[in-house]
């Protein structure tokens, strides 16, 4: 595990309980177990988390018509958008893990997306093998333009962001920031399973998170989300709807996938990346990028359960 963080001890006592707080969000749920002195305003902090996600689904949820993304899409090719922070933020972070995944993750998938009957804009029949190949030769995350100092993105072709690989993570991350600006510094955030831990339950004990894993097909797996996240992709609940931006065919080599890192955001697009990556290109990208991640991978020999050095030796430590 990774040492302690002295820092993150700070405020912690015994005598703090743990409360809850829960809502729905982007098509699933948010959840806050924090340790709470007898005296905070925890009602307080739940308005403040609801307001924060609806100004993040606001700029980032293409199933809303007048949000942001959706009004980049519908921007002619070749005009630029002036972005808010959180997206800008968001953005860069797409682009820095398309470039290192090599397209395995492109967050200018919205059209195959759409095709494959996932998205906003439904196909009514499976798309036609000519349908994928001109949405993935109009070439994704390349024809986007970004200007960082300004804030600003400009598509140069008729390509559609999606950031569903991306969005929720980083949403974690500003809950976390949340209920850390209200003073409390031992807590777990979820969102839909992807998690952020801070500091320690009031037992002494860390936030413990059970990694998915389907049924009994690998045996259950503790982590102690200490100033750590953890996302995971995969297929199991909602069936293959992971798709290849690079082919366009959703993935079906790639159960699940989760990552642990610092930052959800990060998690969460790296995960999406590493179910897209085949199963050789997946092992080679989470050693290339010192990635803590543990794959269930469907080979021909049957369910195979990988961890990536990183992750192991965080299990060994």
């Amino acid at each position: 595990m990774p040492e302690i963080d002295p820092a993150a001890l700070a405020g912690w006592s015994p005598d703090l309980a743990v409360r809850e707080l829960g809502g729905a969000t982007m098509g699933t749920r948010w959840q806050v177990k924090l340790a709470a002195s007898a005296g905070l305003d925890v009602d307080s902090i739940g308005r403040a988390i609801e307001r924060r996600l609806d100004q993040l689904v606001s700029e980032m949820s293409h199933w809303l018509l007048d949000s942001l993304i959706s009004r980049f899409n519908r921007a002619p090719p070749g005009r630029w958008t002036m972005l808010p922070p959180d997206f800008a933020t968001v953005i860069a972070a797409a682009l820095d893990v398309a470039v290192a995944s090599g397209g395995a993750f492109d967050p200018a998938l919205g059209k195959l997306v759409d095709l494959w009957g996932y998205g906003p804009q439904r196909s009514a029949a499976a798309p036609t093998a000519e349908a994928i190949a001109a949405a993935v030769q109009t070439g994704g995350w390349r024809q986007l333009a970004f200007d960082p100092p300004a804030r600003r993105l400009q598509r140069r072709a008729d390509v559609r962001l999606d950031l569903s690989g991306i969005a929720k993570g980083y949403a974690v991350d500003c809950l976390a920031a949340v209920v850390a600006e209200h003073g409390v510094g031992h807590s777990l955030v979820e969102i839909g399973g992807e998690f952020v831990g801070r500091g320690i339950r009031p037992d002494g004990d860390p936030w413990w998170v059970d990694l998915e894993t389907p049924g009994a097909l690998a045996l259950p797996l503790r982590l102690a989300l200490h100033q750590l996240a953890v996302a995971t992709s995969g297929d199991y609940v909602r069936g293959r709807h992971t798709i290849d931006p690079r082919t366009g065919e959703p993935v079906g080599h790639a159960l699940l996938v989760s990552v642990v890192h610092r930052s959800a955001m990060l998690a969460d697009a790296w995960a999406t990346a590493l179910s897209v990556a085949e199963p050789t290109e997946m092992k080679a990208l989470a050693e290339a990028n010192d990635l803590a991640a543990r794959a269930l991978i469907r080979q021909p020999e049957g369910l195979i359960e990988w961890f990536s050095p990183a992750l192991s030796r965080m299990l060994v430590d």
